[in-house]
């Protein structure tokens, strides 16, 4: 298998698929939020706050996984498991 086999698909289009995860998460978050702050009950407001703590993690994993792919395809200093 060559090296370009390996990269997958070209970085502009990985950019675009975490740009469009990220998005979807800033849509949960913000009506996470949203449920949070201003639901009348408390059992729906603790829900809420699961999933606020839940999109802020996934979010912080995508951009986690972001930066080692695109460290991993520009040679970075990921160690090679030979």
């Amino acid at each position: 298998m060559t090296r370009n086999d390996r990269q997958g698909p070209p970085p502009g289009e990985l950019a675009s698929l975490f740009h469009r995860l990220n998005n979807q998460l800033g849509i949960i978050l913000a009506n996470a939020e949203l449920l949070e702050l201003k639901s009348p009950d408390e059992t729906i407001r603790a829900r809420a706050g699961l999933v606020v703590s839940s999109a802020i993690e996934a979010m912080a994993t995508a951009r986690d996984l972001r930066s080692r792919v695109e460290g991993a395809g520009s040679g970075g200093d990921e160690p090679s498991n030979k």
